[in-house]
């Protein structure tokens, strides 16, 4: 049993892991930069453990400091919140080796589904549908611009470069004809490399005017997967997330359960567990196509709860304790109620226009 969690992060996303932590009577410990010493989430947790200077290289993304105040503080799991190493597979396998609790997916899953062109081919085998696109000749990439036109020439312009190690909109290039490829390739990469350290890249056919609609689901250790309904995050600035809401006003009852059931396949398909959210693009013409998974919990994940009564970390918490789902699917669909809208708030550079 589960008695002492680690959070690794901080701010807000750690203290809302901790008030649950504490609803489900467990102990909690707070890691905190130099930076972070008198920060609400320290003085929330039962137990504290300095990692470093401020910078989050040096503290929240050292995973040895992580796994020392692991030690340290005597935590039986880990919770690694949203961002920071929450879909980093070699913390998840540092800590199984040290009979550590890992609060999400096993390192596997998150191999399979933090690779994007091995994510695509993993669930298109399940049968889940995927963009039209080429994820290179050996399925890793394009040795060269050139090889990678050739293949944008295949399947015909509007095309998308996309890094294969990342998301967020990192190494994204939108590109309309011969004569900008070059060029967006050759920034897609930079930028891949930069973000990621990898500058692997690889191409979608470009779907006009689409809807970006994702659904929430939740797997056990007992083989039950399960959907929570849809959240549309179409409204974004510069491929980031500015407006959550669900349901989405584009996905009827019919649609969603198919959207649901597709989501659920891909999940089994890389025998998931825990909370993940199984990205769509969603096409005028109602056909849809996974985008990508991420292997955590959401910062969109309280629209959700909102709409079905539930606290997803105390999911996370279960499962991860051994514990099955409690609800069924049928069961879960008669929850759902109401609707909710969440809204990110960003700072702007008012000179460039740009978000900062």
């Amino acid at each position: 049993m589960i008695s002492r969690v680690l959070v690794a992060n901080r701010g807000e996303i750690a203290v809302r892991v901790m008030r649950t932590c504490h609803e489900r009577g467990l102990e909690t410990v707070a890691v905190f930069s130099d930076a972070d010493r008198e920060a609400l989430h320290v003085r929330m947790a039962t137990h504290a453990v300095p990692i470093g200077p401020a910078p989050a290289r040096e503290s929240y993304l050292d995973i040895q400091k992580i796994l020392d105040a692991c030690a340290k503080s005597g935590a039986d799991a880990l919770h690694p919140g949203y961002g920071f190493l929450s879909e980093n597979d070699e913390l998840a396998t540092a800590l199984a080796e040290r009979g550590i609790v890992f609060v999400g997916p096993t390192a596997e899953a998150m191999r399979i589904m933090g690779d994007k062109t091995t994510a695509r081919q993993t669930v298109a085998a399940a049968g889940v549908p995927v963009v039209p696109g080429d994820n290179g000749p050996d399925g890793h990439g394009f040795a060269s611009a050139n090889e990678a036109l050739a293949a944008a020439r295949k399947l015909d312009f509007p095309v998308m470069l996309k890094a294969s190690a990342g998301g967020g909109g990192k190494g994204m290039r939108l590109c309309d004809d011969d004569k900008t490829f070059q060029a967006a390739y050759e920034g897609a990469q930079r930028e891949a490399k930069a973000a990621f350290g990898d500058d692997t890249v690889y191409l979608e056919k470009a779907i006009v005017r689409p809807r970006h609609v994702e659904v929430q689901v939740f797997a056990d250790h007992h083989g039950r997967v399960i959907h929570l309904g849809e959240r549309d995050c179409s409204i974004q600035r510069r491929h980031q997330k500015v407006i959550e809401e669900s349901p989405s006003p584009a996905v009827s009852d019919a649609l969603r359960k198919q959207m649901g059931d597709i989501a659920v396949t891909a999940a089994q398909a890389c025998h998931y567990r825990g909370a993940g959210t199984i990205e769509f693009l969603l096409a005028q013409d109602g056909s849809f196509y996974f985008l990508e998974m991420n292997t955590r919990l959401q910062v969109e994940h309280p629209v959700t709860e909102v709409l079905y009564g539930l606290d997803l970390v105390a999911w996370q918490l279960a499962v991860a304790d051994g514990e099955p789902l409690r609800l069924t699917q049928a069961q879960a669909d008669a929850r759902r109620r109401g609707a909710a809208i969440e809204c990110r708030v960003s700072a702007e550079d008012p000179v460039r226009f740009l978000p900062a």
